[in-house]
């Protein structure tokens, strides 16, 4: 399938309407607009389950939506991680993390593709934990701005802290399947010069 056929599909239409979402959530966040902020948040959500899973029913997975979705999740975290730490709402030591990390992984990402060839770089099972507890934390902070209850704040704080250890642990096991994969490169590149 073409790019531009690829472009044009109902899933890849959606994740990219959810492109458009990041600069109104971040108006929001930084207008002091948090419940609008947070149903903003809340659609992007849906809007993310429902390319998925049109993508399966419509039998419309392409290379672009592979790439398409994961940018514009991380896009959509990254950019309320810094506005909600600019209006002090989470402290900046997780978004240091968060983006440390990530711009690592986009520049490993980017030397080993150069270098080696490796295109490999789905999440593992701990980016994946890694980004839910991201959306949880993201999404319990909005809360919290709209709503006082203890069991939000208990649930901020708690995502938070999650989202620090996810993001070191899967940082650490991302470093360990680059050493795989490096290997199992080389190794398949030895045995096809013998």
């Amino acid at each position: 399938m073409r790019i531009r056929s690829q472009f044009w599909t109902a899933p890849n239409q959606i994740t990219l309407l959810r492109l458009l979402f990041v600069p109104f959530v971040m108006m929001n966040v930084l207008d002091g607009h948090y419940g609008w902020a947070l149903g903003l948040f809340v659609a992007a959500g849906i809007s993310d389950a429902l390319d998925g899973t049109l993508a399966r029913w419509l039998k419309q997975r392409t290379v672009l939506g592979e790439y398409l979705d994961p940018i514009a999740d991380k896009l959509l975290l990254s950019t309320l991680f810094l506005t909600l730490s600019f209006v002090h709402q989470i402290p900046w030591r997780y978004t240091v993390l968060v983006f440390s990390r990530d711009l690592s992984i986009v520049a490993i990402a980017g030397v080993l593709y150069v270098t080696v060839g490796i295109r490999d770089f789905r999440p593992s099972v701990f980016g994946k934990m890694n980004t839910f507890a991201q959306i949880s934390a993201v999404f319990f902070v909005l809360l919290a701005q709209v709503t006082d209850e203890n069991w939000v704040r208990v649930a901020r704080k708690s995502f938070l802290y999650a989202t620090f250890a996810f993001t070191i642990v899967s940082a650490v096991h991302y470093i360990f399947l680059v050493g795989q994969r490096i290997h199992a490169a080389s190794e398949v590149r030895s045995a096809s010069q013998q």
